[in-house]
């Protein structure tokens, strides 16, 4: 016996104890709506996508082909569309994940209006995203569910037995929309305590995996902006235990903390590390700042400060502003240092925040991590704040320089125009955009790659187009050959919106409640009966 009946016979018991006071309670009724609804809370949530996620590094681990995707979603109902496309296109949401960008809520969440990816943003607005995707995922699993009941009634009605049976083995089999959500709590919103707190919240709403940045909290900047200030790794690594604790506080023993380093575009810190030994981790941390050795006090100024390094008096390099610069060209080692650091002290993935999108690069920094921590994985943002196409005709150009090729066709710093689409160069370009994730996953150990910003610029260009058509000579045509004719030829869900929006769900409902005296809004005179 399956789920389905066997959830039945379950409630079927519970009211017989009730006697006829529940008479008219139908346990098969009952059933469907458990069975709707089978996550209850944000925490059943947590540990089912944390146990999923565990899973799936695991299977990396294993094979490099199998890698994980999301794309950052910014409302539930974009989450929701998004993992009904997924499995309307390739039938499981297996290794297809959400991820939700601090980004996107500073620019589209906060009751500031639109704000810079500085932190500014309410930090319950991160908490209430994650329940709000989990509660239009729930609402897509109870979508798709109450349409196998209805198809298991009519088939039933009809009295044809197989159809049934199979419809009862596609609810048995049924696949969830919920599927892990990797959220970003910036730098922490505050110290540790504040970060603990927070990452409860989150934790509470259905988050299984938490990423967070070593950027000074109250200074924090997007990681393609520039002015990014980094902490000592003290500081970090007291916001990652402070996380930990709130998962294990939890319950969500399996929960995954994401440790990014913005090192290798951020020249400043705020402070100098605490060291209490030579070669110790403030040590290390300090060993990268910018200045100049000195030999006595003759060499200090009103307002200097001196650490000692390398047995030497080292006078940092100090802004206007307060702050410190590390030395040119030291990003990398210190994005090394980060990751090797994070990683032996609590995060189970890394984020190597990047100017460009280069497996080169990726992989060389990975390789030195993977010297120390074998298993060393990413989670990478294959970012809108790169010029994908630019960057990749510019690489090829590279290379095919270095080859001896000739390119005295192209120019470099001109590569994006359009007079270069069809060339060979730029086709290569493509391929390698193309083979980008396959690639970084093989020789860069990336387990996630995600887009950050996707339905951010979608919704751009498509209201770009559906207003230059409508407001335009087409008129109402450039609704209904732009959207409602795509839409009904491509089978997307969204069509009868009514039904999204759980009018059908309802009439369920008012069935079950009132029988024959349901007053239900899907007869024949609802017009969303033209889209079959």
């Amino acid at each position: 016996m399956g789920i389905y009946l066997d959830t039945i016979q379950q409630l079927d018991r519970v009211t017989a104890v009730a006697g006829s006071a529940w008479a008219d309670i139908s346990p098969e009724h009952a059933a469907r709506m458990k069975l709707q609804n089978r996550f209850q809370t944000g925490l059943d949530i947590a540990r089912y996508t944390a146990e999923l996620m565990r899973s799936d590094m695991a299977d990396y681990d294993a094979d490099t082909a199998k890698y994980t995707q999301s794309l950052g979603c910014w409302h539930g109902f974009i989450g929701q569309q998004k993992l009904i496309a997924i499995k309307k296109h390739f039938g499981t949401t297996q290794r297809k994940y959400l991820y939700l960008s601090g980004w996107m809520i500073a620019a589209l969440r906060s009751e500031f209006g639109p704000l810079p990816d500085q932190s500014m943003h309410e930090k319950t607005s991160v908490p209430s995203l994650i329940e709000e995707l989990y509660t239009f995922l729930r609402q897509a699993d109870a979508r798709e569910l109450g349409g196998l009941f209805r198809a298991l009634d009519a088939a039933r009605e009809a009295g044809n037995e197989i159809e049934a049976q199979e419809l009862m083995n596609q609810i048995d089999s049924f696949q969830t929309h919920v599927v892990p959500i990797i959220a970003d709590i910036d730098a922490g919103f505050g110290n540790e305590e504040a970060t603990y707190l927070l990452a409860k919240k989150m934790i509470e709403a259905g988050a299984c995996a938490i990423q967070i940045e070593n950027q000074v909290s109250d200074e924090k900047q997007c990681g393609h902006q520039d002015g990014k200030v980094t902490v000592p790794h003290s500081d970090f690594l007291a916001k990652i235990r402070a996380i930990r604790y709130a998962f294990l506080e939890l319950g969500v023993d399996e929960g995954i903390i994401v440790a990014r380093t913005d090192s290798l575009g951020a020249g400043l810190t705020k402070q100098i590390a605490v060291t209490n030994e030579p070669g110790d981790l403030g040590d290390k941390y300090n060993s990268f700042l910018d200045g100049e050795y000195i030999q006595s006090a003759e060499d200090i100024a009103n307002g200097d400060v001196v650490v000692k390094a390398d047995g030497k008096l080292l006078k940092p390099a100090r802004l206007p502003s307060g702050l410190f610069q590390f030395k040119p060209g030291s990003g990398e080692d210190r994005v090394v240092l980060d990751g090797i650091t994070s990683l032996q002290n609590g995060a189970d993935l890394l984020w190597i925040e990047t100017e460009k999108p280069h497996v080169g690069q990726i992989a060389g920094m990975v390789n030195r991590i993977r010297e120390v921590v074998p298993n060393a994985k990413l989670v990478y943002n294959n970012s809108p704040s790169f010029n994908w196409t630019l960057s990749f005709r510019q690489q090829v150009f590279d290379a095919w320089s270095e080859a001896g090729n000739d390119l005295s066709a192209y120019e470099r710093n001109a590569l994006m125009g359009v007079e270069y689409d069809d060339t060979e160069l730029a086709r290569e370009a493509d391929q390698r955009i193309q083979s980008f994730q396959v690639d970084g996953a093989r020789e860069a150990g990336i387990f996630h790659h995600l887009i950050t910003l996707p339905t951010y610029h979608t919704a751009a260009l498509s209201t770009d187009n559906l207003a230059k058509e409508y407001f335009g000579e087409a008129g109402m045509l450039g609704y209904v050959a732009g959207v409602q004719r795509k839409e009904i030829r491509q089978s997307i869900a969204c069509v009868r919106h009514q039904n999204m929006a759980g009018s059908d769900m309802g009439d369920d409902h008012k069935e079950y409640f009132s029988g024959d005296a349901a007053l239900k809004a899907g007869g024949g005179d609802n017009t969303m009966n033209q889209f079959g």
